[in-house]
């Protein structure tokens, strides 16, 4: 095989790999969306067990379905207070159909890094890193049922979602090397580099003062109920540092587009990507000042947790971007 043929092999082998990654990219985050609003709605326990659902691998549509005693068989099991709810179940079932689907598709992803393990293998060990991972967090979601939703159990569960997220981001970035090598940023402020380390880690600090109040709501869901207009007045401090710490990322990831535009104009993509990403920093600002102002609202909960997770995922995408294209 001649260099110009294997050449258009690669570049063949990589658009593909590239649109399958993006595709499974888009499904994780599609599915962190779907676990959100299972949360958010309260529908985490509409299946008591796990991998069925109510004993069964197609959950019952009527409690008529169910045995007399269903009640005092899950008690026995730990679950003293499963009930059923069809809204629920089906919920919570159509969540775990959708990661059933995510794993075909990173499994397909591993399948096509394989082509491209002499071209780079990073794109080939990551992927099958992914692959390895989401069979971890189907095992790791079992152990959320069987701990009844501990608040604990959730954050890791979605913590390791984020992990499968950046794993993926990884073998698409280099996957697209190439192209971003082609993309001169010579003059790029000097500073840029620095900065963009600076908004990583405030960005790390932010989300983890999330989670620290999402595990809050979800204390004083199981201590006060569904009386969400409540809920505010008794978070405690670090809810406040959390809310007030948003402007300092919104301003730190403005200066950050603003040395891109000066530098390199908005044709180019890293340019684009970051503006794709203060947009989104926009939206949670948004969705977290209506949480906080309006009562918890549950149907904003989810486009909090997507945006913050878009965030992670856009400023991972442009590091690397970044480093590519300057050829590291």
């Amino acid at each position: 095989m001649t260099n110009s043929s294997r050449t258009t092999d690669d570049s063949v082998r990589l658009q593909s790999f590239r649109r399958i990654a993006l595709i499974t990219i888009c499904a994780v985050y599609f599915l962190i969306l779907v676990g959100a609003s299972v949360r958010a709605s309260g529908a985490g326990m509409g299946c008591p067990d796990w991998p069925t659902c109510f004993g069964s691998w197609i959950p019952p549509v009527g409690e008529a379905q169910l045995p007399d005693n269903y009640q005092e068989i899950y008690a026995d099991r730990g679950y003293a207070e499963t009930r059923f709810n069809p809204v629920k179940t089906w919920i919570e079932y159509l969540n775990r159909l959708t990661g059933v689907v995510i794993g075909l598709l990173i499994l397909t992803t591993a399948w096509k890094s394989l082509a491209l393990r002499d071209h780079d293998r990073w794109i080939t060990i990551a992927s099958v890193a992914a692959l390895v991972m989401v069979i971890y967090q189907g095992w790791l979601g079992s152990r959320v049922v069987a701990s009844n939703l501990q608040p604990g159990m959730i954050t890791v569960h979605m913590l390791m979602a984020l992990a499968i997220v950046g794993v993926l981001l990884f073998a698409l970035a280099r996957a697209r090397r190439d192209t971003l090598a082609a993309q001169t940023v010579a003059a790029v402020n000097p500073r840029f580099q620095r900065w963009l380390y600076i908004v990583l880690v405030l960005t790390v600090l932010q989300v983890a003062m999330g989670t620290q109040v999402r595990e809050m709501v979800d204390f004083l869901n199981h201590s006060q109920g569904e009386e969400r207009s409540a809920w505010v007045s008794a978070l405690p401090w670090f809810f406040y540092v959390h809310r007030t710490f948003s402007a300092v990322v919104l301003f730190a990831n403005l200066w950050l587009v603003w040395m891109l535009y000066q530098s390199l104009g908005l044709g180019h993509s890293l340019t684009r990507l970051a503006l794709g990403l203060l947009t989104v920093i926009v939206l949670a600002i948004i969705s977290g000042a209506t949480l906080g102002h309006l009562g918890m609202p549950a149907v904003v909960q989810p486009t909090h947790l997507l945006s913050a997770s878009l965030i992670f995922g856009l400023q991972f995408l442009l590091w690397m971007d970044y480093r590519h294209a300057r050829g590291v």
